[in-house]
Parts: structure tokens; sequence; C-alpha cells
């Protein structure tokens, strides 16, 4: 039973005071503790996100760290990886106790930027590794290979490299494709690329995907890890990406198909879809 819960709270929604208010009255009621900073001596054992999905990425680092369940709690617009229940605070702790939840392990990324004088930064991303350009007057030259074999330069804005939980995020709205989260794989998408080859791609998670920044760019480009983190590569050196050595372990309260997620969270149009099978969408 979960019983030590680190709470990571969007800093500015006003609706979220109240709701870390809750759940610290409702879990001191049923012996659980509740922190906002991890314990070394008591490390905590689910952390619960409240807020947005730049709330839940900011909880999955701790909750990678100490390899124990996020689950998120969406206080935010879209909310795609935060869950949804009909569960009340209260009930959604009771649960946390008793480990009522399910836990889907999501791939990670380990990037690592390499100049000729040796590695420069390492960091991991649970949604992608956006290599983009500084400079808003000049396009980033870049360069994209697989296994050490480049497939092409580009022009571009920049480059994403997302995992399967972040094709939803920032590649999707670059034109990415949608990939299930129990398809493990590598999404490469350039981001307001010039050039005849500009289309994304799927990429085996076994692969080696490297980066290069090349000695044109007259700034040298950001590589933002989730959106929280900016690295600087500059003009030389190699963004390199790896499948992750660690997942991070999603808690779901509910365990809806991640096509009924999908079709929810973007109000997709699917009236009117009629399903031979008896067990399809509508039936």
């Amino acid at each position: 039973m979960a019983k030590r819960i680190l709470l990571e709270c969007h800093p500015n929604r006003e609706d979220v005071g109240p709701a870390a208010d809750t759940v610290r009255a409702v879990a001191a009621a049923l012996g659980m503790q509740v922190t906002v900073s991890p314990d070394p001596d008591q490390p905590p054992e689910l952390v619960l996100a409240l807020g947005g999905d730049g709330t839940f990425l900011a909880g999955a680092r701790t909750a990678r760290h100490y390899d124990i369940p996020l689950l998120g709690l969406n206080f935010g617009h879209m909310g795609f990886l935060a869950d949804t229940s009909d569960d009340s605070l209260e009930v959604v702790v009771e649960r946390i106790r008793r480990d009522a939840f399910e836990v889907e392990n999501r791939m990670t990324l380990e990037v690592e930027i390499i100049s000729p004088l040796g590695a420069l930064a390492r960091q991991w991303a649970l949604n992608e590794a956006a290599i983009l350009h500084s400079d808003l007057a000049h396009p980033a030259d870049l360069a994209f290979a697989v296994d050490g074999q480049v497939v092409s330069t580009y022009g571009a804005d920049g480059i994403i490299l997302a995992t399967p939980t972040g094709s939803t995020a920032y590649s999707f709205s670059a034109g990415g494709p949608v990939v299930w989260p129990d398809t493990e794989a590598i999404v490469m998408a350039p981001l307001g690329a010039h050039g005849l080859f500009t289309r994304p791609l799927v990429v085996s998670p076994n692969s080696v995907l490297e980066v290069g920044i090349l000695p044109s760019n007259r700034r040298a480009p950001q590589v933002w890890i989730d959106g929280l983190l900016a690295l600087d590569a500059p003009a030389g050196s190699v963004v390199m990406t790896t499948r992750g050595a660690r997942p991070v372990r999603l808690a779901r309260l509910e365990n809806h198909p991640f096509s009924e997620r999908l079709v929810n969270k973007f109000n997709l149009p699917v009236s009117g879809w009629r399903s031979p099978r008896p067990h399809g969408p509508n039936r």
C-alpha cells in the first residue's frame, strides 16, 4: 500500500490549492504522509500531480528517480497525460492507499549532447527532446542520422525526437503521427523544415538517432527536454538520442483503451460509425 505521497502542484491555478489541502486532510485521516519535496530517509511511494501536462512532466522526474508510480489529475486545458476520473479526491486518495490503480510503463529517451571534445550534457525525456533554433531570423542547419547513416540535412526551425507518449504533444503539432503508447518507437518530426524530404519518420527504439548541429549555424540551437529544461548545443556538436534506460510508471485510475482517450481528448468526430463486430465502438 502506498502510504507516502509526494505532491507536484501547478503553482498558479487557484483550484489546485484547495485540492491539495483536501488530499493532505484525507491522507492524514488514513494515516498517510503527504510532502512536497522528497525525504531521503522516507522516500515517496507515489507522485500525485495536480495540474496539467506540464505539472505531470515535472512530477515524472521524481517518479522515475525513485521508480514509483506517477498519477496525474487534470486541472489544466488538454491534460492528455493526466488521468480523468469520476471519483472524488477523497476516493482517489483512498484508492492510492489500496494501490487500486493500473500501472503502465512508458518509454523514455536518453539525450546526450556531444562535442568534439566530449560530452557536454546528458538528460532524459518522457515526451520529447526538441532541438530548436535560437536565432529567430535564421533557420538552424541540422543533419539527421540513424545508426550512423545520415538520412538528410535540413534548414529548419528544429527537429523533434519524441516517444510514443510524446507523439500526441509537440511532435503531433509538427505533423508527426500518433503512436500507441504500448508501441515502442522513436518519432522524428522536422519543424518548419525547408527541403524535399521533410516527412516525419518512425524509427526503431533500438536505433541510435543523431542530430548534427552543422558548423554553419550562427547561434547555438537549444535542446528542450519535455519543455522544462533547455540545453545549448553549439555548432559542431551532436545530439545523440537512444531509448531510455528506465521507463516512467504511469498510474491509471480508469483502464480505458488509448483509442478511447484519443477520441475524448481531441474530441474526434466518430458519430455515424457502426462496427459490424459485436464489441466495436458505438455498438
